[in-house]
Parts: structure tokens; sequence; C-alpha cells
């Protein structure tokens, strides 16, 4: 099992059961985290749209995000409503949809430029 740090996006969050549906960075399968597993930050409060920093461990073709860091708040508040099958439908996807895209890369560059 290894590590990879990461960034991602949540897309979905349960408060009540500290858990947390991931978007990575990487556009592979999703991460899932639990804020029962151990966490480096203890108490951290993720919402739909958060920009997160987590380490990143692969069991059994399952992503599970570790120790997430919150790197920017409601960040891409609307992306769940953006990554939903009717919305993303080629045939219904206009030409200018291309500007929704949103690139971790750019954010990427941004940090490299902060750092």
């Amino acid at each position: 099992m290894s590590s990879t740090n990461m960034y991602g996006v949540v897309l979905w969050t349960d408060t009540a059961e500290k858990k947390a549906v991931i978007w990575c960075e990487d556009h592979g399968n999703l991460a899932f985290y639990s804020g029962t597993d151990q966490s480096a930050v203890e108490g951290v409060s993720l919402d739909a749209g958060d920009l997160i920093q987590f380490d990143m461990n692969e069991e059994s073709n399952l992503r599970r995000a570790r120790n997430p860091q919150l790197v920017g708040q409601s960040h891409f508040p609307e992306i769940a409503q953006r990554l939903r099958p009717e919305a993303t439908s080629h045939r219904a996807m206009p030409q200018s949809a291309a500007t929704n895209v949103i690139s971790m890369d750019a954010f990427a560059e941004r940090r490299r430029v902060a750092v």
C-alpha cells in the first residue's frame, strides 16, 4: 500500500458521519474520507466545494483519503451539480460549456508561484 499526496475537491459530505467523497486532481477514481479514520487534523470539517490536500492510499481498488487539510473553503461550490450526467451529456453540451472545465493544473501552477 503506497501513499500519495494529492489535491482534490469535496463532492459530497455527511457531517453527522464525518464522511466525504473527493474528486482527485489526477481525475482517477474518487477518494473516500471517513472521519473515523486516523487524521492528523482532529475535527476537520469538510463541505462540498472545498479544495483540500490529503494523503491518498489505494486499498483493493478503493482510494482512501487521510489527513485532509483545507486549502480553499467553498473553492468550487457548484462542482457536484456541474458533474451530473445531464449537465455533461455530449449531446446537450454547448460549445461554450468548455469554459466550465475546472483545471487542477491551473491551481497547481498558482500554488508553485506562491511558494
